[in-house]
């Protein structure tokens, strides 16, 4: 059974009525600190919370500018908290036409109204004509009975018309009689079969688990403490501390009831089951925990007489974490990172509360709506990726509905899981699920979340040649196509050329991808000496020697005698002026600037810019020129007969780029 939308009446910040979607498997809640998400959550765990701690209560979650005028009708017209509408998985509809003989359709839906009296409306629709139907086809009635029973519109007319037949009723008709009389008494419901419909989707309804303040672990536990501590809570309901309900919960999951730490039980028996407990966390953090794979999880339970009390009387119940990286060397858990500490409390306390649950006999699979509020703030990044592919595991069992603020809690393929939480001065909390006219502070998590995802997948393939610029990429793009079209070696399809931004970016560039198992090569301009930054990263061994090519080899000197050289100056230069003329005609006001023209030097470029500050032209007001405006000329038109000398040096370039890739 799945939520499908939820109505928030007025409640706490939610000052009017308002309804979103839920999703089938996950639903994010993203907005600012104070904006209403957790808000939302507390009206649905309200509604039908699992662990039965709370209810709606006007006082606290009215809305409190309206208080008290509500309190005026509250006791004899409550206002309406929440309206919650369901649906069946198709395995769940042909179960309940099975079990109770009706025909509810394949998009049949429920929903239940709740009341800040904390009663409810059940709003259900069910026609009792097919259950009539199924009376009549197998039950041995006469045939005056059985003419009645069909003629009748409900149960309710039903018995009322067999009633009125009362001197020609059979024994059999009798007891049939007798027995619709008793079923119908059971409700004071018009329609007897939608009550029944209800009794069997109430049982299988889910209820809603709140998680927000999680109890972390403590690194040990006084075992008699605790036990007294235990006793005392059956009174006392503050003789335990968040800690000590924790250390219940790893416990639960042992079979260790406090009472054994008193009783005769023995120390084997006990560590026994808490070595199964370690061996049983380990695994299920490791699953998700991706950070330190290294990391085992050791419970032990031993006495230590010279620690502070209460740590001095008896036996004491340890968490440490054992890292295998540093030859086992184990710390206790308080020790251990916030993000790890708050991660693997989060796993015991849930499994706790699933088999607490599961004892209680409550439906287990999708008979939970989870409700995390602002999961994972202290993970690392990574750590919440990982968080989130545990959140996707949960999933699949249960519908999770999650507040966060975190770019890194919020996948971009995803975009139709998010509804936006915003607060409003004059309307208060208002839910959305349409982006558009947001509160440009409310999304920024999305941005964010679209700039990460945007710089993930700027490397599409796993074989990149880093370049300077975008004019590179248009210069080698087009060189490669006219190669390939006369048959000759042009780059590889499998290459991604990636534009970084400058030669000061491309170290950056590698730094930030060298671990994600990229193939990475660089091509450079070259300034006429080896750029030390690049040696840096080959000292470094992030990129390989051979992996760091520059224009400079591929002019005839080549090698360490190579004048300084750009990309442009392995072009014809005649062929590159021509676009560069046809770029700038407006601009030079007529003037065709010719290679006789050009002052001398090694890069076509420089002499450009020479050119244009002696002739007293100023293309871009600092000086020079743009020079991506001539490579989208030349991409565009590359000229009719390409120079014969230049595709050769290219051919040689992307020869040699090519081999440097597996």
């Amino acid at each position: 059974m799945f939520l499908t939308s939820a109505t928030i009446h007025p409640f706490r910040s939610i000052n009017s009525k308002q309804t979103i979607s839920i999703d089938e498997h996950e639903t994010v809640l993203v907005g600012m600190n104070e904006a209403g998400k957790t808000v939302f959550l507390k009206a649905l765990e309200k509604s039908a919370d699992a662990k039965g701690t709370t209810k709606f209560d006007a006082v606290e979650d009215y809305p409190r500018k309206d208080l008290p005028t509500y309190l005026k009708r509250h006791e004899t017209s409550p206002d309406s908290t929440t309206q919650l509408h369901y649906r069946l998985s198709e395995a769940e509809r042909a179960a309940l036409n099975k079990a109770l003989h009706v025909n509810v359709p394949s998009d049949f839906s429920f929903s239940v109204i709740q009341h800040y009296n904390n009663a409810a409306t059940i709003i259900v629709d069910v026609e009792e004509q097919p259950v009539i139907n199924w009376l009549v086809a197998n039950t041995a009635l006469s045939t005056d009975a059985k003419s009645a029973l069909k003629s009748a519109p409900t149960l309710r007319k039903a018995v009322e018309t067999l009633k009125g037949l009362s001197g020609s009723l059979t024994e059999e008709d009798q007891k049939f009689l007798s027995a619709l009389e008793t079923r119908v008494g059971k409700t004071k419901w018009d329609s007897v079969v939608e009550w029944e419909v209800w009794v069997w989707l109430s049982a299988r309804r889910p209820k809603f688990l709140y998680f927000g303040d999680y109890e972390v672990l403590p690194s040990k536990v006084n075992l008699a403490d605790l036990s007294a501590r235990y006793d005392r809570s059956k009174t006392d309901a503050k003789a335990l501390e968040p800690e000590h309900l924790g250390v219940l919960g790893l416990l639960r999951m042992a079979d260790i009831a406090v009472s054994d730490f008193t009783a005769d039980v023995g120390y084997e028996t006990l560590k026994a089951k808490i070595e199964g407990v370690s061996i049983q966390l380990t695994d299920q953090i490791m699953e998700f925990w991706k950070q330190n794979e290294d990391l085992v999880v050791e419970v032990d339970i031993k006495p230590d007489p010279k620690d502070a009390p209460p740590f001095n009387n008896g036996p004491n119940l340890y968490l440490r974490i054992k890292n295998m990286r540093h030859r086992g060397v184990s710390t206790p858990f308080k020790q251990r990172s916030r993000g790890f500490i708050w991660f693997f409390s989060f796993l015991v306390w849930f499994d706790d509360v699933q088999q607490q649950l599961s004892t209680a006999g409550f439906e287990g699979e999708r008979g939970l709506v989870l409700l995390l509020d602002e999961p994972g703030l202290s993970l690392h990044a990574l750590a919440q990726a990982d968080f989130l592919r545990y959140i996707h595991e949960l999933s699949k069992r249960y519908q999770v509905i999650y507040t966060t603020h975190s770019p890194f809690m919020v996948e971009m393929e995803h975009l139709d899981h998010v509804r936006i939480v915003e607060d409003k001065a004059k309307e208060g909390t208002l839910l959305s699920e349409n982006l558009v006219g947001s509160d440009p502070r409310t999304i920024f998590p999305l941005q964010a979340a679209l700039g990460w995802t945007m710089a993930q997948s700027l490397f599409i393939s796993k074989r990149n040649l880093l370049v300077e610029g975008p004019a590179d990429l248009l210069y080698l793009s087009a060189m490669s196509s006219l190669l390939e079209a006369e048959g000759r070696e042009g780059l590889r399809d499998d290459i991604t050329i990636v534009p970084t931004g400058g030669l000061d970016k491309i170290a950056t560039f590698i730094a930030l991808l060298s671990g994600n198992r990229l193939e990475m090569a660089i091509f450079h301009d070259y300034s006429g000496s080896p750029e030390q930054r690049l040696a840096e990263l080959v000292k470094q061994k992030m990129v390989a020697a051979k992996a760091v090519i520059h224009a400079g080899e591929f002019r005839p000197a080549g090698g360490a005698a190579s004048p300084a050289t750009d990309l442009e100056d392995l072009l014809d230069p005649v062929v590159y002026l021509e676009c560069f003329n046809r770029t700038y005609a407006q601009a030079l006001g007529g003037t065709t600037v010719t290679l006789a023209a050009l002052p001398p030097g090694d890069r076509i470029i420089a002499r450009i810019d020479e050119w244009l500050a002696s002739s007293g032209i100023k293309l871009k007001k600092a000086g020079g020129f743009n020079h991506y405006l001539p490579a989208v000329a030349f991409s565009q038109n590359p000229g009719t007969t390409p120079d014969p000398a230049a595709l050769t040096t290219f051919e040689g370039l992307f020869a040699r780029i090519n081999q440097l890739f597996r």
